[in-house]
């Protein structure tokens, strides 16, 4: 019910937002001119259209409405597609999908494939004449065996009777498939009972494991699917009837047994160094095997079974009333199918989770209890403010006080003095009061892209500032950077991460040097790119170097500054994914990683979800400060 008011909610906020936002431009000011900043200035109401109109392609793709309007399209599909599993098998005997007759393929192709070996038998050298004459003798008798499969006359009575029999049981299955009540036997009984039985889930229903989910329910929840499911169980049993006949007549059978004896003794005759004539006469038994096995049959027999299996198929497509425009309209890229017992999706179903389904497999995950291998998405623990200040002080606090750490006593005991207490208090060694502090794997991505990203802000900012204004440094540190930016972020994940272990040291640092190349590439543009006359100006008016650094050059140089800054957020983002790919226990690229391994699509969709929402948000936060820092961008 929820996805069918959201599918609505959506297609009309597109319609009403569109139609406000065209009586909107009717009535504000048209009088900038084309390329003016505010002519781009959009509003609320577009950002509502393209948000909806993606949500709405991603529960239409996903198949979500189809599961929200029609919940047992899925099952009853599964049903149709069991029968046109069964049904296959003798459709791709007939002209129906393909061109041909299966016999007359197989005829052709094992002619070729007989007479490209009389061409390799008189070209090869290494056959002797009188071998080639009792190989090539081995092939004409092979091709002779075919007109005894296809002749008429020779078909024998039992043979015929068999197929007139199996035709009529394709056209009693016609028949009773067309009535209102088939199967007979109780039919609202036997749905009651599967369905009080719940052996089965629903359509796409995720269980209670992160692991597991039921995709496609195979036994039939309704009548319909009910009928389909028996009418594939009655054509099973058609197919494997027909496909043991063989037309073996008498002559047939006397002819393929003496030629199989003449070539076993042909080759049982023959010299290692004939090893050529022993392969040349296996590939002919091969293609007497294959002409064997296949159902060849004269090419008027089976004209009634055409048209009975024809006659069957319509009937399929009639019995499908409603369910068919549904899977037409409602299952775009794809349908549901059948193989063996199970049924599953094939098409963009199947690969885009529906939200529906993501939204509570993302809900599941947030449980703390339950989380992503025992570790939560995102949560708090208890920590002592202990903890924390004993990482921000260094423990050398402690060192550089005159006095001796204290000494055990002859009756082993240590009695604490100043030096000792101190030590205790800058290595967090004590216990004050617990504070609440994120935990999670969001919050170690998050906190892993954050340092990196200060840390490059914090060293890249003044280096390139440096570069652009001093030639020395410029020519010192261009090299350097130069050699390492074009190599890509992977390249480096497994030498840092190697040195520097796989907790986040490793993985910070090398966010650290994905920023570090952005920040003083950007720094260093906005700095050289400052106007000459600005700075002349400044130089006029009595300003000092460091005057004109931050009132002059400093400012000119936030634009580039603050998009090197959106750059690299976005870079970090990426290449953190593949560090916790290459190596990591936590965050959400090991989710994605493990999800991966596992086929857990929806997963993989959360992680890409929560990727994209903490990359929004980092660009938000980039904007705002971006608009409160430079608001003359764009307007000098």
């Amino acid at each position: 019910m929820i996805t069918a008011f959201l599918t609505f909610l959506f297609f009309f906020a597109i319609i009403g937002s569109i139609l406000y936002g065209r009586k909107l431009i009717k009535t504000e000011k048209v009088d900038a001119v084309f390329g003016n900043p505010e002519r781009a200035k959009g509003g609320i109401h577009w950002v509502i259209v393209g948000s909806s109109f993606l949500l709405l392609v991603w529960l239409y793709y996903s198949w979500d409405i189809a599961k929200s309007f029609f919940p047992r399209s899925a099952n009853e599909l599964c049903q149709v597609g069991k029968v046109n599993e069964s049904l296959l098998s003798l459709k791709y005997l007939f002209p129906i999908h393909e061109r041909q007759l299966k016999s007359t393929s197989v005829i052709e192709t094992e002619t070729e494939n007989l007479n490209s070996i009389i061409l390799e038998i008189e070209e090869s050298s290494k056959v002797n004449d009188k071998n080639k004459s009792i190989l090539i003798d081995f092939v004409t008798k092979t091709k002779s065996t075919i007109p005894l499969l296809t002749s008429e006359k020779l078909l024998n009575n039992k043979t015929r009777e068999q197929i007139i029999i199996i035709t009529q049981k394709i056209d009693d299955l016609t028949k009773n498939f067309a009535k209102n009540d088939y199967p007979n036997e109780s039919t609202e009984d036997e749905i009651k009972r599967i369905n009080a039985s719940k052996e089965e889930g629903t359509w796409s229903a995720s269980s209670t494991s992160i692991e597991n989910t039921v995709e496609i329910p195979s036994i039939p929840k309704t009548k319909r699917g009910l009928k389909f499911q028996t009418a594939a169980k009655e054509l099973t049993l058609i197919s494997d009837e027909f496909f043991e006949l063989r037309n073996h007549n008498e002559q047939y059978s006397s002819k393929l047994e003496n030629l199989k004896k003449d070539i076993k003794d042909f080759r049982s005759g023959l010299s290692s160094s004939e090893e050529i004539s022993s392969s040349f006469a296996k590939d002919i038994l091969k293609i007497a095997r294959r002409i064997e096995y296949a159902s060849i049959f004269p090419p008027s027999t089976l004209i009634e079974m055409q048209a009975s299996i024809e006659n069957f198929d319509e009937v399929l497509k009639k019995e499908q009333g409603g369910l068919r425009w549904i899977d037409v309209f409602l299952f775009p890229s794809g349908t549901i199918i059948s193989s063996g017992p199970s049924c599953s999706e094939q098409g963009s179903g199947r690969w885009l989770p529906k939200p529906s389904d993501t939204v509570n497999k993302f809900a599941l995950m947030l449980n703390p209890d339950i989380g992503f291998k025992q570790i939560p998405l995102i949560w708090y623990k208890m920590m002592d403010v202990s903890k924390i200040v004993g990482f921000l002080l260094p423990d050398w606090i402690a060192d550089i006080l005159p006095g001796e750490y204290p000494v055990h006593n002859e009756k082993g005991e240590i009695k604490s003095n100043f030096k000792s207490r101190v030590l205790s208090f800058v290595t967090g060694e004590f216990t004050l009061f617990k504070i609440p502090v994120p935990t999670g794997h969001i919050w170690d991505s998050f906190l892993r892209v954050f340092l990196g990203l200060v840390a490059g802000i914090i060293v890249g900012v003044p280096l390139g500032l440096y570069m652009g204004l001093n030639r020395f440094a410029k020519g010192f540190f261009d090299p350097l950077i130069e050699l390492y930016r074009p190599v890509p972020p992977l390249a480096w994940a497994p030498l840092v991460i190697s040195v520097l272990g796989i907790d986040n040291l490793g993985k910070v640092f090398l966010l650290f040097m994905v920023s570090l190349s952005i920040m003083i590439i950007s720094a260093r543009a906005g700095a050289s790119g400052t106007q000459l006359s600005k700075i002349h100006a400044a130089h006029s008016l009595g300003a000092s170097k460091w005057q004109i650094l931050r009132h002059v050059i400093f400012p000119n140089s936030l634009p580039e500054i603050l998009t090197g800054i959106r750059v690299a957020t976005g870079m970090c983002w990426g290449t953190l994914v593949a560090a916790e790919f290459l190596a990591g226990t936590t965050g959400v690229g090991f989710v994605e990683n493990v999800a991966k391994k596992y086929f857990q699509y929806e997963v993989i969709w959360i992680t890409i979800f929560i990727m994209g929402m903490l990359g929004l948000v980092f660009d938000i936060t980039i904007r705002k400060i971006i608009d409160k820092t430079i608001p003359w961008r764009g307007k000098g």
